[in-house]
């Protein structure tokens, strides 16, 4: 925040209860974009990049894509594990 900021933020925390809980509670580690190092237990480590996107329909409501660089080892994990799940199409040749 620059200066200007800082005053504003200042001024409405003297002068405003409800700003100052506001302010108080607000989460500064909330980003919309960046990368994430998470471990799943099967294919182990992985890095992905994420963006997360409000949903204008509901407010409050977010989604958050992840993905994985192409030719990284994180997305050979993804592969794999995508690579697991049940097709529609196989699931019903099995049935017949």
């Amino acid at each position: 925040m620059d200066q200007v900021e800082v005053d504003l933020v200042g001024k409405l925390s003297m002068r405003s209860e409800p700003f100052r809980q506001w302010w108080a509670a607000h989460d500064v580690r909330y980003h919309q974009t960046g990368r994430k190092r998470l471990h799943h237990p099967i294919v182990g480590d992985l890095e992905l990049e994420y963006e997360v996107m409000e949903i204008s329909a509901d407010s409050g409501l977010r989604l958050a894509v992840f993905s994985a660089e192409p030719g990284t080892r994180s997305a050979e994990a993804l592969d794999l594990l995508e690579s697991w799940i049940a097709k529609p199409d196989s699931v019903a040749a099995h049935r017949d």
